[in-house]
């Protein structure tokens, strides 16, 4: 049984650039999206045990207009810089409107400039602050900024669970093999139902 209360669901990436119609990467997590249902499934979550968890957090990716925090980049962040994807300030960088009703159980973590939720930002003295040890996360995309915030995560000794239907991939195959076969090796998966009925 999971102590809620000593959990902190963790919201991953759900910024209008991804989950938007009109989002400049929407169509890069559209079809894994779909299929696992991640948006419906996150809000159904917050709607049902929001109000349960130590602690809900989100940690947006920002970066300047002429992205000066992205020197040399390769693979994901060169296509956001190559893109014009994530800029402060613009429509594509904010919160989704659909996480709105649930503002005031979410507590946003600024300063994230790559993958992992935990490089850049006072992710961990939070969570030391308010006593967590179990981090629970949402959102996309799982094989980059999910897995490797889960990873650094479980090397800060804090248990992590990582939920299948509140998760996306780029495609539907990458999404069943984290969730079947890399997660697994440090993580505990689950999906949202499991946290709610306890």
């Amino acid at each position: 049984m999971v102590d809620l209360s000593k959990t902190a669901l963790l919201l991953i990436g759900f910024q209008n650039d991804y989950f938007s119609k009109d989002g400049i990467l929407h169509g890069v997590i559209e079809e894994s999206s779909r299929v696992s249902g991640v948006l419906q499934n996150t809000l159904g979550l917050l709607d049902i045990i929001g109000d349960d968890f130590g602690l809900v957090v989100s940690t947006p990716i920002h970066f300047t207009a002429g992205y000066e925090e992205l020197a040399d980049p390769v693979g994901i962040l060169k296509t956001i810089k190559e893109v014009g994807a994530f800029k402060a300030g613009c429509k594509g960088s904010r919160s989704i409107d659909e996480l709105k009703p649930f503002g005031r159980l979410i507590t946003e973590v600024p300063g994230k400039r790559g993958l992992n939720a935990f490089s850049n930002t006072q992710l961990e003295d939070l969570l030391r602050s308010k006593g967590i040890e179990r981090l629970v996360l949402a959102g996309t995309v799982t094989s980059i900024c999910i897995d490797s915030t889960a990873r650094h995560a479980a090397e800060l000794g804090f248990r992590v669970t990582v939920l299948s239907d509140c998760t996306s991939g780029r495609t539907i195959f990458e999404q069943e093999f984290y969730c079947d076969s890399v997660f697994p090796l440090y993580a505990s998966v689950s999906r949202a139902a499991d946290l709610i009925t306890g």
